[in-house]
């Protein structure tokens, strides 16, 4: 890629073409930082704590990680493990594993030690590194795994584990397309999680796209909240902050006060969140008694992960005075597919126009293309679709047929060019002979100025599926669920109306601060 291409961010990202799209990318992930080190050393790539990092600075230390590695005894086709919180060391180790041909694998240590086991065991990862010195989390992983606490090239209290001697390479492929760049560990909602292959090819284009989206630039500093162990926070965050010559600030956990503090300073241009991001920093507004939450120079907001209901979309572009551009994407399509356009934001809950460079279809149950306009399973092909799920053929072949379309698992529905998500597959709930998508009752439960957020889910009755509705207040806020039934009541038809609801102190999140629906599904089903 070159510098040009990397620094000047295209405004009409629809007048390309794919070619247009994949002409140029770099062929691995540690090529994407390379024009600036060779042209401007000096420029701000990470800021960690009160440390800023250049270009320079992070190549040297990605270049030291990959020699230390490789005297280790890592190899071309190896995977290798991160335990990390989002930091510099992780970045390093995740490039350098790019500069050795091996696959990297960023693990959350909020991982439960059966989790982060499974996927160690699963991948037959050559070696594990946990980053001790940035979390409290790693060190533990790390002294249960009886890793060596040491340096890593210029990273201390990193702990090393000791070398996986079983450890069978993959092939090395010269083809950026076929090569594996990481595996990303789905989390599932039964039994063992599946491991994502992607490749470089399928990164580097889902970092273009973002960048072109967001129209980055080098005067842009991201932060960088989202988990580079899930895919918006690798992709989307980091590689495509780096592709544009911007930086990006490292942050370890979410901390809504953090959030709001660096926007009033003025070191944020573009915040990447999920609906929980900006329902913790508009709830932290109203515990801090704030007047408003400052923007600064934020010119940016961008939400994807979850589905977004108007009510919170509102709230947020009144305090900023920005639209918030609602994205879409899945992590086996590295993750881009559609997303709304700065130049033409929507005004309702729509995840905008699908990207160029992929082609999407809608299908009903039986496999045939729906009706425009009707609802029906997405399916997408591109440069962006996974290579597969590594050591599960069969999976595979279930999610992506042999000419490319996967199935995301995902209902929608198009009203002209704009996609509108409805909900998963899975999670839709069939009552009394009728559909009911859980994405609609949430929207009018958020609605109501109490609420802070709310998931609803189906429960297993004799012959049939009843609603169950879980909701969170907003700090302070004491409202009884008879009052919240009564304000339903007249938005939403019998069979959509929730027969219980349940309200919550807190919901199970992961680390992105996605609800964990399964595990309200099986305790309204307790």
């Amino acid at each position: 890629m070159s510098v040009k291409m990397a620094t000047n961010a295209i405004a009409d990202l629809d007048a390309m073409t794919a070619s247009d799209l994949l002409d140029g990318l770099p062929p691995r992930l540690h090529n994407v930082y390379e024009p600036f080190v060779a042209s401007q050393p000096d420029r701000q790539a990470f800021l960690e704590g009160d440390r800023t990092w250049t270009y320079a600075d992070f190549a040297k230390a990605v270049d030291d990680v990959a020699q230390a590695m490789k005297d280790l005894g890592v190899r071309g086709g190896d995977r290798v493990m991160i335990v990390s919180e989002n930091s510099v060391v992780a970045g390093a180790i995740l490039f350098a594993a790019s500069k050795l041909d091996a696959w990297a694998i960023v693990a959350n240590p909020r991982l439960s030690p059966r989790e982060l086991d499974q996927i160690y065991e699963h991948s037959g990862a050559r070696c594990r590194f946990f980053a001790s010195g940035i979390s409290t989390e790693a060190a533990e992983h790390g002294v249960r795994c009886g890793a060596k606490l040491g340096v890593l090239g210029p990273f201390a209290d990193i702990a090393t584990g000791a070398l996986n001697e079983s450890a069978t390479p993959e092939p090395v492929q010269s083809d950026s397309a076929k090569q594996v760049a990481v595996l990303i560990y789905t989390s599932g909602t039964t039994g063992a999680p599946k491991g994502v292959m992607l490749s470089h090819r399928n990164l580097m284009f889902a970092a273009k796209v973002s960048g072109l989206l967001r129209n980055c630039g080098p005067e842009d500093c991201t932060y960088g909240v989202l988990p580079m162990s899930h895919i918006v926070g690798l992709s989307i965050s980091l590689l495509g902050s780096l592709m544009f010559g911007s930086s990006m600030m490292m942050v370890p956990k979410s901390d809504p006060a953090h959030l709001a503090a660096c926007l009033a300073a003025g070191k944020i241009t573009i915040l990447s969140g999920v609906p929980a991001t900006y329902q913790r920093l508009l709830a932290y507004k109203t515990v801090s008694n704030a007047p408003r939450i400052e923007k600064g120079r934020l010119r940016v907001a961008g939400v994807a992960g979850a589905p977004l209901d108007l009510a919170l979309k509102r709230r947020v572009e009144q305090e900023f005075g920005l639209p918030l551009l609602n994205g879409y994407g899945i992590t086996e399509c590295a993750p881009s597919i559609s997303g709304a356009r700065e130049a033409q934001p929507c005004a309702d809950e729509s995840v905008g126009r699908v990207v160029p460079g992929v082609e999407t279809r809608v299908v009903a149950a039986d496999g045939k293309p729906v009706t425009t306009g009707e609802i029906g399973e997405l399916q997408v092909r591109g440069p962006n679709v996974m290579l597969g799920y590594y050591r599960a053929k069969d999976l595979t072949e279930k999610a992506v047929t042999p000419d490319g379309w996967f199935s995301t698992g995902d209902l929608v529905r198009f009203d002209g060019v704009n996609l509108y998500i409805v909900g998963r597959v899975k999670e839709m709930i069939i009552r009394s002979g009728f559909n009911v998508y859980p994405a609609e009752i949430e929207a009018v439960i958020n609605e109501h100025a109490s609420v802070l957020q709310s998931a609803v889910v189906g429960r297993q009755i004799e012959g049939n599926e009843e609603v169950v509705a879980f909701v969170q207040l907003v700090p302070g806020a004491n409202l009884a669920a008879s009052e919240l039934k009564e304000f339903i009541e007249p938005q939403l038809t019998a069979y959509k109306r929730p027969s219980e609801i349940i309200i919550l102190d807190a919901f199970p999140a992961g680390s992105t601060g996605k609800i964990l629906k399964h595990l309200l599904k099986a305790q309204a089903n307790a």
